[in-house]
Order: C-alpha cells, then structure tokens, then sequence
C-alpha cells in the first residue's frame, strides 16, 4: 500500500511540475520554460442541463479598479477564461477569443478574463496587443479562482469555462480551447431557454 501511495505522489508532483506544452509539439516556449506552469491538453467536459453543477458567483475587480459581478448576467451566457501574460496557450487563444467575443456580444454572450499572476501594466499591454475587448478580474490574492474552485476544478492555465443562462457550469476547458467547439457549445447555450 505504501509504494502504491509513494508511485501516485511521485506521478502527481511530476504532473506538477510539467513544462508547457502550448505550440502543440512537445517544446517548451522560452518564456514559460521551468516556471512550474501545468498546461491543460484542450480536453472538454460538458454537463447536461439539470445535471451542471453551480450557480457559479463570482465578484472582483477588474484592472482598472471597476467591480463585476457575473451574478450581474444572469439570463446571458458567459465564457470565463483564465490567463496570464507569459502563458504561450494563452497568448495563442487570445485572439480567437477575442473575435468569439466581437461575434457573440450582440447575442447576449459575455467574457470575462481572470488573471491571478500579473500586474495592472502587464495585463494591459496583452489586452492591447490582441485587442482583447473584455476586462480581466484582477485574481492576484486568489480569491476568483478559489470560488470557481468551489464549483468546478481548474487545474491549468488556461482553463475556459461556459456558463449558461442560470450562471450553472456546462462546459470546461482545461488548457488551449479550440474556437470552433467554443462556438458549437455557445450556439447550443444561447439555443437554451434559462430554468423558470
């Protein structure tokens, strides 16, 4: 029992320690290179309705000292991302979530960024350089992404997760999300008709 239990904690602390993978082949980016980052591999869960675990609350401030309240959207679907400016995954969802939040806005789709590791100039220069349209909370004491913990595990960054029109959890992504399943689970949401 003791070597079972010694050979699952090694497995974990080698998973701990992993090196991005963010370009899809196996290299490291510069960058994020032994910095302790765990990427996610893009795998998707989804949850039916009636079955999604949540209402999910969420409150902060965003970069520029604003508050959000997620609880605000009710009735709207939301597409929470989690991100941080050295992460290579994040750098290359950044734009496909962008145009998804261009195109989703006029049907009631919101995105909210949640970044815990940078500071207020770091996150703008990236906001700015990808033309990211949507504010970002400012999780840098950890208290955004411990209450979404509460509800559904993030365990990689980036971690997207969709929320539908009850503020319930119905889909996560862990690591580089593909935009066009974003899309079809988006479509799918916004086809929902919220609980009475």
């Amino acid at each position: 029992m003791r070597g079972v239990r010694a050979a699952a904690a090694a497995a974990a602390a080698l998973l701990l320690l992993a090196g991005c993978t963010g370009d899809g082949g196996g290299h490291r980016p510069a960058d994020v290179a032994d910095q302790g980052y765990v990427s996610g591999d893009g795998t998707m869960v989804t949850w039916p309705a009636g079955e999604r675990p949540g209402p999910v609350e969420l409150s902060g401030t965003d970069f520029s000292g604003a508050a959000v309240d997620v609880t605000d959207w009710r009735g709207d679907v939301v597409l929470l991302n989690t991100w941080y400016a050295n992460c290579g995954p994040c750098r290359a969802e950044a734009p496909d979530l962008a145009q998804i939040a261009e195109d989703y806005a006029a049907r009631g789709v919101h995105l909210l960024g949640i970044n815990g590791t940078d500071a207020a100039g770091s996150v703008d220069a990236f906001q700015r350089r990808f033309d990211v349209p949507y504010v970002s909370l400012d999780d840098r004491d950890g208290s955004v992404t411990a209450a979404l913990q509460g509800v559904v595990p993030i365990s990689a960054v980036p971690t997207t997760v969709l929320l539908d029109r009850d503020g319930d959890v119905a889909a996560r992504v862990l690591g580089l999300a593909d935009p066009s399943t974003l899309r079809t689970v988006l479509d799918d949401l916004l086809a929902e008709e919220p609980a009475p």
